[in-house]
């Protein structure tokens, strides 16, 4: 069992760095499995609206994480009446989630390095917007 886990450690690490789109579509489904369009949403809602993934990014994204085998596509069956029967709906893997903590440490690590050659102020959340000066929108 230890040795698989050291396997699939390494194996993650191959990944990394993530793109921009995976490592958010990773972000969205964190905790909960959504469909594509809810993905897009909650990547909205996670970016206060600074990144919008387009569908052909998205759905190029999701053949490649489930490729990868970073998602997985759930069987659950489904309320018709509230639902499309067309929707596929997508979680993140044991393995997954395994890549998304690695990247969140690897990106934990970066912004630590900007704060120490001050790109960044030392207390967290005072740089409001990652896209400017202006603060939230």
């Amino acid at each position: 069992m230890a040795k698989k886990a050291l396997e699939e450690t390494a194996e993650a690490h191959t990944l990394l760095p993530l793109t921009p789109a995976v490592f958010h579509i990773m972000l969205a489904l964190a905790g909960c499995e959504s469909h594509g369009y809810g993905i897009m949403l909650e990547v909205e809602r996670l970016t206060s609206g600074r990144l919008n993934l387009g569908p052909g990014t998205l759905y190029r994204s999701i053949q490649r994480m489930l490729l990868d085998g970073l998602i997985e596509e759930t069987k659950d069956v489904r309320d018709t009446e509230e639902d499309d029967e067309r929707r596929r709906y997508y979680r993140l893997t044991k393995f997954g989630l395994d890549v998304a903590r690695q990247e969140a440490r690897r990106l934990e690590w970066l912004v630590n390095a900007a704060r120490e050659r001050e790109l960044l102020s030392q207390s967290k959340g005072a740089d409001h917007d990652w896209q400017g000066d202006e603060g939230p929108r």
